[in-house]
């Protein structure tokens, strides 16, 4: 079985998470290219679990295709990796304060991972600065 481990992360804070399985890492997404609904008032307390910001990066950003390119990118990895019998893979997401966009897309790739591959992975999600949403 693949475990996938996913974070979500702070550049500012922890930095890019470390792996612990001794594979050296997966994919590091920075999600700073994206426009920070941390910037909005309305969203400053909010975290990319919530509806609003979701809307927010979902209308009115590149998130959809910035995201549909990591689908792509990482199926390739993951078909591999479950062909090659590998059971390790990290996916991190970082952004500056690790609350919004991170947070976000992390949730969204967990969500496509689960749909795409069901019981053939098994998906840990780690919000390393939001631990109220860890799963």
């Amino acid at each position: 079985m693949l475990h996938i481990d996913i974070h979500s992360f702070s550049y500012k804070k922890g930095g890019i998470p470390k792996d612990t399985t001794g594979n050296g890492g997966g994919f590091t997404f920075d999600c700073r290219g994206i426009l920070n609904p941390g910037r909005i008032e309305e969203y400053k307390i909010q975290t990319g679990n919530d509806i609003g910001v979701q809307e927010f990066l979902e209308t009115k950003t590149d998130m959809p295709k910035f995201l549909d390119l990591i689908k792509s990118l990482i199926s390739i990895n993951i078909d591999n990796y479950l062909e090659r019998g590998f059971e390790n893979l990290q996916i991190n997401f970082g952004c500056t304060g690790g609350q919004h966009r991170s947070v976000y897309s992390a949730i969204k790739i967990a969500h496509f991972i689960e749909e795409k591959y069901g019981d053939k992975v098994e998906i840990s999600l780690h919000h390393d600065e939001q631990h109220q949403l860890n799963s």
